[in-house]
């Protein structure tokens, strides 16, 4: 019986995966483009400098430690976590607003800055709990046939999906202060969509930081993927950097049994698991007309995410600033519909600041900085040069920055800067059309309409990931990698059981 499991991708979805298998006896090699795993999850140095590449918020990191249970190990034997009382501060035209996880203290910024709305926060909170006891068995399981939503999980969860309801229709039930319902929906960035298109669904983001909190790995998040990759190893698996996959090898039965390396070497394999950017790896590493579904055609008609613009500076001081802030544009809802319809660069965006040398001194020189700052921008659908924008842009959030947040004087600071535009996503990273958030989570590409797990149209072929079911974000990536194993796992088990090869 032929136990060969071959992932595609170090991202933290092929990771997980790698962990889960491996430690139920399955020969698993993982093979990564880069010469670091991570992929987005990832981080790089400069002078002494370290800088996540992307995520830098970890929520609900139960989903973490539970995968490692189920590998038999014990996440905080790998990771220092550090939750942030003070999770983050929002910036407005004339307030600073600080996010407490603590309600009490929550309730107590709102009453100064919001009077009258403290009621609904804890409306907000009990109303959403409900709505996450309901969705979590859908964030946990497979839905990938129409005969899944008549099953009694999901039959139990539709009155919490608010369909007909955007994000921000939900949380206008419950705030009246517009600024207020901006510091419960901004979270709809981190699928990289707007809150006025966002399903309503996803006020579980908000909620999953005030409910679980928000954590800092020491190190940075990138620590949660180096995590995985050693327990992965030490559970026998291999891990090949510099290993990119050129293209998939598909027999005449639409089964993948392997792929090409960069290298011309041919890997066989029983199984493949996709962790790369779905629509990149269809259109790119599927040769001939295999797919119909997902062709090159179909998935250019698809919605994608918006993009971002990431700044990454070492600075020459420390700013005793927040771990986390986001300033907002004046006019945030012309500054989504730029970013997202009409496809244009803000002159006043929207800004990321992460400035987590506060609460790790490890990540920059003594009495010096590492800040990263992102702000979103539209996806590469939109034709943008950024060859020729890039330094624009750049000046143009440096002096947003300077101007509407405590970090003054900033570029009389800097000793080493790194940008990464959306060119560079596409390129560097093999983001699909540099939509950094995968492909939208509008409900027409959500749960049966979003990639399967085990992916429809070639077979002996799994996806994890943002592209997958339940979506992107890191705490829904390690889901689809726990319900992709599952899914594998099962069938290999069936297959035995039935007199089949495995």
């Amino acid at each position: 019986m032929t136990r060969s499991i071959a992932i595609i991708g170090a991202g933290p979805g092929g990771l997980a995966a790698a962990m889960l298998l491996s430690a139920k006896g399955f020969k698993v090699d993982v093979y990564e483009k880069h010469s670091f795993v991570g992929g987005r999850n990832s981080s790089f140095t400069m002078d002494g400098f370290t800088f996540d590449v992307g995520p830098t918020f970890l929520s609900m990191p139960e989903i973490a430690e539970e995968i490692f249970q189920e590998s038999g190990k014990n996440l905080h034997d790998y990771v220092d976590m550090i939750e942030l009382p003070m999770m983050y501060e929002l910036v407005f035209k004339d307030k600073q607003v600080k996010m407490y996880r603590d309600p009490e203290k929550m309730k107590a910024q709102i009453q100064r800055y919001f009077p009258g709305d403290e009621a609904g926060y804890d409306r907000f909170m009990n109303d959403t709990r409900k709505k996450m006891d309901a969705l979590r068995p859908i964030l946990q399981n497979k839905i990938d046939r129409y005969t899944d939503y008549l099953s009694l999980r999901v039959l139990k969860a539709l009155p919490e999906l608010s369909l007909g309801k955007s994000l921000y229709d939900v949380l206008s039930q419950y705030f009246t202060h517009e600024e207020l319902k901006l510091g419960f929906t901004f979270q709809a960035k981190y699928l990289g969509m707007s809150p006025w298109e966002c399903p309503g669904a996803f006020s579980i983001l908000s909620f999953m930081e005030h409910e679980y909190g928000i954590f800092h790995p020491k190190g940075g998040v990138n620590q949660l993927s180096k995590a995985m990759a050693k327990a992965a190893e030490e559970l026998g698996a291999e891990i090949h950097l510099g290993d990119g996959v050129k293209k998939l090898h598909i027999n005449n039965r639409k089964e993948v049994t392997g792929f090409e390396l960069e290298s011309g070497r041919q890997i066989i394999a029983d199984e493949v698991v996709i962790n790369g950017d779905v629509s990149h790896v269809m259109t790119n590493l599927v040769e001939g007309n295999h797919l119909k579904k997902f062709s090159e055609k179909k998935l250019s008609q698809k919605k994608y995410s918006c993009s971002t613009f990431m700044i990454y500076l070492g600075i020459d001081k420390v700013y005793d600033l927040p771990h986390h802030t986001i300033s907002f544009a004046e006019d945030y809802k012309k500054n989504v519909e730029e970013i997202m319809q009409t496809q244009l660069l803000s002159e006043d965006p929207s800004i990321y600041i992460q400035n987590a040398s506060v609460t790790d001194p490890t990540l920059a020189p003594d009495n010096k900085s590492a800040l990263y700052i992102l702000a979103p921008v539209p996806n590469n659908l939109s034709g943008l040069d950024w060859d020729e924008q890039e330094e624009t842009f750049r000046n143009l959030v440096l002096d947003s920055i300077e101007a509407k947040t405590g970090f003054k004087d900033l570029r009389n600071h800097i000793e080493v800067e790194r940008i990464i535009s959306p060119k560079h996503w596409e390129i560097d990273f093999n983001v699909f059309k540099g939509a950094t958030f995968s492909m939208g989570h509008q409900l027409s590409q959500m749960m049966a309409l979003r990639p399967h797990n085990k992916f429809e149209e070639l077979g002996r072929t799994w996806l994890v990931g943002g592209g997958t079911h339940p979506g992107s974000g890191l705490p829904t990536i390690l889901e689809s990698a726990r319900i992709t194993s599952n899914l594998l796992m099962n069938e290999k088990r069936n297959r035995i059981e039935s007199g089949e090869a495995g």
